[in-house]
């Protein structure tokens, strides 16, 4: 209604009530005939406001968009999608605050910034949308990731589409490399003449090419994972690689390495310098058009060359390390260095590519890159035709780092060896010495004359017998006895020892923190480290002041979460959580020179005589052998520059043991009382067979057992052992239990022992050995076994035939 019909139908009103009044005179009448009027002008106002409401026909009505809004919002908020809402003419009329961050507020799909061919492969999901429904998936790459597009027709007229953008899940770029190894790639890499490994931050294998586990193991499908790569190499006094399998007939490798990246290990390649490189000569083209791309998929930049020098191939990495990527390979390796380094490789591409079986490495510097050095690796291998070199472009710090890790691990695994076959030797001349002085301690009182002196000699043979639980500590072959604890009680065991240890001029401090979790390791063992890095802390103290002089160790224990081992970055810890102790002194520091040698066994900086060089070299073995690990590094003093140290501060991290309800029960028990050596439930009158070679050790357990009340039958090796126990089965007097040592001439313990399964399944035995009962119990694989570690006493043995036979 116009203003001006309003005013003429006020006029028309007003004239009728003018009229009535006229006509009657009734005040009465006329505010009736208002009052009618009145209300029909309201209800007429309200049908009119109505149909005002009401859609034409064909009409529909626009939706509430803020309330759509909110909706995706909430959706993006859960999913992490980012969400657009389009109309029919491909205008954007919705999106989530995802979208907008990453596509921009105004833009609608598929006009995203995105390359070309994502852009057709949107607007085709859009016309298959259109048509049937839904289109897509479509994988993009943006300026905010990479994501996964969908669309849907929606709408009451379903005549908008809803884009759906899920962000894609990040690819492992290890995993993938795994599974190329293992596969088609692996085998042309092999047939190469180029053996392949995907390996962890922490030196263990997570993937081989079959060929590598061929030559390493000698069975291509032998499962490497977890194994450590620098056992399996070697390395000869030139730092040459080897096949550790292949002994003195292998051949030399040229290895090289390229880190992948955001945790994903190294992946290295040993290439056979006098293998057949395949792919450049007389092999078929298809073969050298596969070996190219299986070469141009890797991390690693490599080239070739012929005896000539001529670059023949050069992969993508290559070309991106050497500053060539997008341009055209050069004629010559040489284009690719500075003027002042093209004699020296051009040198080293003739020499290599003679056909010899060599590789080195050369430092350059590149024409992309002058001022940074980069270390270039060559390799002459035989193919094409007479001979070509293999070019890479590596990390030299990660290849110096495997080098020093293979020497090292070689040296200290012949050292770990040597020292193994020592200890156990030794142990059963200790066995022995300890066993007669027993033995002689039963015959002689404490008053008489040489008592005393049997003492001595007992005492001197225990000192001698921690050297070799040290020299087994080393090799990691000790036996360990692993309880679930808490690293603040084994500290308050040892702590009295500290205090006497260090004197009144060092102050020991003793820090915990709350919440740590409960780790399963040897107790002794882990005295014996505590008490080692005391005394090292002590040596040096007393060495930089003097031993009148006051200083301070201290040992704090932490809890180490997992998310604290994320933020450390640590190329050698998985992730998990630990707990850590943290030994710390003021007594300088470690020489900067040292510090990459400190855990090397006999390695000292004491004077002659006031050092073994085993102390730090056994905490190592021992940390190692239980799980965890350790490092050292020096505590920065208030000066600066050479010589401003501190102290050394020497880093254990111990994983947390899930502790089930019985051991949680058993750690808050109060411990036992002490039994007395020899004791035990147990009775004598069993028979025994005893089977040890070394004559001295087998009398001593023999007449242990005889005065225990045994029976004893004896043997010298595995052999004559079986024999006694057929005389005996065919007698009718069958033996209660074996007790036998594990390595012995002809027949070793374990042999027979499993012949004497087959004759009686139910046999016990107990098993005499200076190695650890851990390497021994997973090379037999036999129920009802026992172990008594070397050197033992007579009523250790005495006791432990007891607790077997008690526990049939």
């Amino acid at each position: 209604m116009t203003v001006g019909e309003g005013l003429a139908l006020a006029a028309a009103v007003a004239a009728s009530l003018a009229l009535l009044n006229h006509a009657t005179g009734s005040l009465l009448l006329l505010a009736a005939y208002a009052g009618g009027l009145l209300t029909l002008g309201v209800l007429a106002w309200l049908l009119l406001r109505r149909r005002l409401d009401q859609p034409a026909a064909g009409e529909v009505l626009l939706p509430d968009w803020s309330v759509t809004g909110g909706a995706i919002e909430v959706d993006g908020a859960q999913s992490g999608a980012a969400i657009a809402i389009t109309d029919r003419a491909n205008r954007l009329v919705c999106a989530n605050t995802i979208y907008v961050t990453a596509f921009g507020a105004t833009i609608a799909p598929p006009r995203v910034p995105l390359e070309e061919a994502q852009v057709d492969a949107l607007g085709a999901a859009i016309r298959t949308a259109w048509r049937d429904g839904s289109g897509g998936p479509v994988a993009v790459t943006g300026r905010n990731g990479s994501w996964t597009a969908s669309v849907r027709r929606t709408g009451v007229g379903e005549d908008h589409l809803i884009w759906r953008f899920h962000p894609a899940e990040p690819t492992d770029p290890a995993a993938a490399l795994a599974d190329q190894l293992a596969g088609g790639m692996g085998q042309l890499l092999s047939t190469a003449g180029i053996e392949a490994a995907l390996v962890a931050h922490d030196g263990a294998l997570a993937a081989v090419t079959h060929g590598f586990a061929a030559r390493a193991a000698g069975d291509a499908e032998a499962n490497l994972a977890g194994q450590e790569l620098a056992t399996l190499l070697r390395a000869d006094e030139r730092e040459r690689i080897y096949f550790a399998r292949e002994g003195r007939d292998g051949r030399p490798q040229a290895m090289v390495s390229a880190p992948l990246g955001d945790g994903g290990g190294t992946l290295v390649l040993l290439v056979d310098a006098g293998a057949q490189l395949a792919g450049w000569g007389t092999e078929p083209a298809d073969q050298a058009a596969q070996l190219q791309a299986v070469l141009a998929s890797l991390p690693l930049g490599l080239a070739v060359a012929d005896r000539d020098g001529r670059l023949l191939f050069a992969n993508p990495a290559f070309a991106r390390a050497a500053g060539v990527q997008g341009q055209p390979l050069p004629t010559y390796p040489t284009d690719l260095v500075v003027r002042q380094d093209k004699a020296e490789l051009s040198a080293g591409v003739r020499r290599h590519g003679q056909g010899t079986p060599t590789s080195d490495e050369i430092t350059v510097r590149l024409r992309s890159g002058p001022e940074e050095p980069v270390t270039l690796g060559l390799a002459g291998v035989r193919g094409l035709g007479e001979a070509a070199v293999l070019l890479s472009l590596i990390d030299s710090t990660e290849q110096s780092r495997l080098k020093r890790q293979v020497a090292q691990a070689s040296k200290m695994q012949a050292i770990g060896q040597l020292a193994g076959g020592v200890a156990h030797d030794f142990n059963n001349v200790l066995t022995s010495i300890i066993g007669q002085c027993d033995l002689m301690l039963m015959r002689h009182l404490p008053g008489d004359s040489d008592y005393g002196e049997i003492q001595q000699i007992k005492a001197d043979a225990n000192r001698a017998a921690s050297l070799t639980r040290q020299l087994l500590a080393f090799s990691r072959q000790q036996t360990l006895q692993p309880q679930v604890l808490q690293l603040p009680d084994v500290l308050a065991e040892v702590s009295q020892l500290l205090k006497r240890l260090l004197g009144v001029h060092i102050t020991l401090e003793v820090r915990h923190d709350r919440d740590l979790g409960v780790v399963r390791a040897d107790p002794r063992q882990l005295e014996q480290v505590i008490v080692n890095l005391a005394v090292n802390a002590r040596d040096a103290i007393q060495a930089r002041r003097g031993d009148q002089a006051r200083g301070t160790l201290s040992f704090t224990t932490r809890r180490i979460s997992a998310a604290d081992i994320a933020r450390m970055d640590s190329q050698i810890i998985p992730p998990g959580e630990y707990t850590a102790l943290i030994a710390e002194d003021d007594g300088g520091g470690i020489p900067e020179q040292h510090l990459p040698k400190i855990f090397e066994p006999f390695f000292t900086t004491k004077e002659q005589g006031k050092g073994t060089g085993l102390g730090l070299s056994t905490v190592y073995g021992i940390v190692k052998q239980s799980g965890g690990f350790i490092f050292a590094d020096n505590v920065a003093g208030l000066a600066t520059g050479p010589g401003s140290a501190k102290g050394a501060r020497f880093t254990i991290f111990l994983p947390v043991h899930r502790a089930t309800a019985e051991e949680l029960d058993r750690l808050a028990a109060p411990p036992p009382e002490p039994e007395l050596a020899g004791s035990g439930d147990w009775s004598g009158g069993a028979r025994i067979l005893l089977v040890e070679d070394e004559d001295m050790v087998r009398l001593v357990a023999q007449r242990a057992l005889l005065r225990a009340g045994h029976e004893v039958v004896t043997a010298g090796d595995g052999e004559e052992g079986l024999e006694q126990l057929r005389n005996a089965l065919a007698a009718g007097q069958p033996f209660d239990m074996v007790v036998s040592d594990v390595v012995m001439p002809v027949m070793d313990g374990p042999a027979m022992v499993r012949a004497i399964r087959t004759m009686v399944p139910d046999m016990p035995v107990l098993f005499m050995s200076g190695y650890a009962e851990a390497q021994l119990r997973s090379e037999i694989d036999e129920p009802d076994l026992h172990f008594l570690a070397k050197p033992f006493n007579v009523a250790q043995i005495a006791a432990k035939v007891g607790q077997v036979i008690a526990a049939r």
